[in-house]
């Protein structure tokens, strides 16, 4: 019994450093997320006036590797890419990778904001056929996948898509040779013969929203 209590007591132990470590990281990437606020939000919703997208509850696997792109210039370099190089200088106010990991887990924790769509012209059930393709990386659903580092896209903001399917198609992301998952999007978007095809498909992925 006197060995049973002892090892309760280590369990117990071991238990608590690691849930206040927890609260210490989270209440860090709050912390760090104060000037990412001003454009994104307090909420994470995002400002489409400034071209800050919506990113609450994205997975923080896809937020860090974001983070880094921009970070190691993988993203936001391009001239063209107005609203990346806007975000490229607040990457790099993190000092390393214990801030971007800790932003990131807290944007994370927010509530997904889920913007309400902007854009008209769409229609959802041709844009069904057209994201058919787009279900091997993102799943049927649109919530994404770690594996291909697919980001779950319905919680995304649609004039966000439809800009960064344009950015894609236009070698302005995506073109780094160092960037696999970018390369791989912009085979993708070139697969969409106009812009029309872009706002159908974007169209059936708002709809996905429904199980959120």
């Amino acid at each position: 019994m006197g060995l049973m209590k002892h090892l309760a007591s280590l369990c117990l132990l071991a238990v608590v450093p690691l849930s206040a470590a927890a609260e210490g990281d989270n209440a860090r990437g709050k912390a760090l997320f104060a000037l990412c606020s001003q454009c994104h939000g307090a909420d994470a919703g995002g400002n489409e006036a400034i071209m800050a997208p919506a990113i609450a509850g994205m997975t923080p696997w896809y937020l860090e590797a974001q983070l880094k792109k921009f970070r190691n210039g993988m993203r936001g370099a391009h001239p063209d890419d107005v609203g990346g190089m806007r975000m490229r200088p607040m990457s790099l106010a993190l000092s390393g990778d214990e801030d971007v990991a800790a932003v990131a887990a807290y944007v994370a924790s927010l509530p997904p904001a889920l913007p309400k769509p902007v854009l008209v012209g769409g229609d959802p059930q041709r844009g069904q056929a057209i994201f058919t393709p787009c279900t091997a990386c993102h799943g049927p659903d649109a919530s994404g996948n770690q594996i291909f580092l697919a980001p779950p896209i319905k919680l995304s903001s649609d004039w966000y898509l439809f800009k960064q399917l344009h950015n894609f198609r236009a070698a302005i992301r995506g073109a780094n040779p160092a960037d696999a998952q970018g390369a791989m999007m912009r085979g993708m978007a070139a697969t969409l013969a106009d812009d029309q095809a872009m706002m159908d498909v974007i169209a059936y992925i708002m709809t996905l929203r429904n199980g959120q």
